[in-house]
């Protein structure tokens, strides 16, 4: 049975920053049809990480509400580059890029998404049919001065940082994608407020009745410092390892874990509110919460059987510090080495090229830890045990 308007709404509410403007939404919802649910994502890099399920998640609330969701790939505005919380223009990515990007995309978020449900689309499709004319049209509905209210924008042109025509370019396309799609609800991150407001203007400009905009707050990396960013090297990939999920979970703060449970979990508010409550009463321990986040989220995008692979695997190499069983080889190295070279030497890459490939695929681990800097020492006098996946095992000889 089809919740009412005001019962969507109370879920809705659940874990948005801002909801613009809520009356709108509920008139939207008490019409009792079918809304078109748009958020886009650039595929500026091959992976979606948990900081793009925040999103997906709401995404999938709609799903569940009975409404059209539309998963946008930016394969247009990914060759611009989102100026958004940028000092400097982003380096434009090429189409090959963009479009082998995408196809990732495709294939990751069906994990979140209902695949009959999710309408997916590019904005290639209505951009590169765009001509001069319709172009200069939509570029002189929006003013220079308008563009350096963006906070971004005029920090940059304070600081005499050079800001690029085309970089004023994407709030238009991302707020006529809007208009491309008739869109009644745009998602985005809070940092994406702007554009998203860019929307609303332009469908008004169009003769369309405007969008309301929900954005979502930005989930912090693993450092707990930044906003997740595979360039920042602080993302929890959503097709990463199991063991790599329940792991990178595992690594962050007890303070932090309360921010991932709150937007990831699918736990309710109240249950995790208690569950704060028995942490501080002492009652439970905070690594028994965690561990349970971790297996929630390596659960959702691999499933019960891998999840239960992933703890028994964190609770053996890293809290009862077990050596693994299946060890191929001893070997005796160096009191200094190069992880590229000593992967070589143990015949664990075929080449220090395909070596820097595993290291970057995060494929490597030295005493359960992952190596992510290419220039890494193995030390001989430390450490005791390297891994590449799950059955290149080498350990040190006693």
């Amino acid at each position: 049975m089809k919740l009412d308007a005001h019962e969507q709404m109370r879920l809705i509410r659940r874990g948005a920053v801002e909801i613009l403007l809520e009356e709108e939404l509920l008139r939207k919802l008490s019409r009792g049809k079918s809304l078109r649910i748009k958020a886009g994502f650039d595929p500026t890099a091959p992976d979606l990480h948990l900081g793009h399920t925040v999103l997906l998640q709401k995404m999938k609330q709609f799903q569940d509400l009975g409404h059209e969701v539309i998963f946008l790939i930016g394969d247009f505005t990914g060759m611009i580059g989102d100026p958004s919380g940028r000092s400097e223009t982003r380096k434009a990515l090429s189409r090959a890029e963009v479009k082998q990007n995408a196809e990732t995309y495709k294939q990751q978020v069906f994990k979140i998404l209902s695949p009959e449900k999710t309408i997916i689309d590019f904005n290639s499709r209505w951009m590169e049919a765009m001509d001069t004319v319709a172009m200069i049209e939509l570029s002189a509905k929006y003013t220079v001065a308008r563009m350096l209210e963006r906070e971004d924008f005029k920090v940059r042109y304070q600081s005499q940082q050079p800001i690029s025509i085309h970089e004023f370019l994407y709030p238009l396309i991302q707020g006529y994608d809007s208009v491309a799609l008739k869109a009644d609800v745009e998602l985005g991150g809070t940092d994406q407020r702007f554009n998203l407001l860019m929307g609303r203007e332009l469908q008004r400009e169009y003769g369309q009745e405007p969008q309301v905009i929900l954005t979502m707050p930005l989930l912090e990396g693993t450092d707990g410092v930044q906003k997740m960013s595979k360039s920042l090297n602080n993302y929890i990939g959503i097709s990463e390892a199991p063991e790599e999920i329940f792991g990178k979970v595992m690594s962050i703060s007890d303070d932090l874990m309360w921010r991932y449970a709150e937007l990831l979990s699918e736990q309710g508010t109240e249950e995790i509110r208690g569950a704060r409550s028995q942490v501080a009463s002492g009652s439970l321990h905070p690594m028994d919460f965690k561990k349970s986040l971790a297996y929630e989220i390596a659960k959702r995008f691999h499933g019960e059987a891998a999840a239960d692979n992933a703890r028994h695997y964190f609770e053996e190499r890293h809290q009862k510090r077990a050596v693994p069983k299946n060890i191929r080889k001893h070997f005796s190295p160096p009191e200094r080495v190069w992880i590229c070279q000593l992967l070589v030497d143990l015949e664990f890459a075929r080449s220090k090229g395909d070596a820097r490939r595993l290291i970057s695929q995060r494929a490597v681990r030295v005493d359960g830890q992952t190596v992510t800097d290419a220039d890494f020492e193995f030390r001989g006098n430390v450490h005791r045990i390297i891994e590449v996946g799950k059955t290149r095992i080498a350990q040190v000889e006693s």
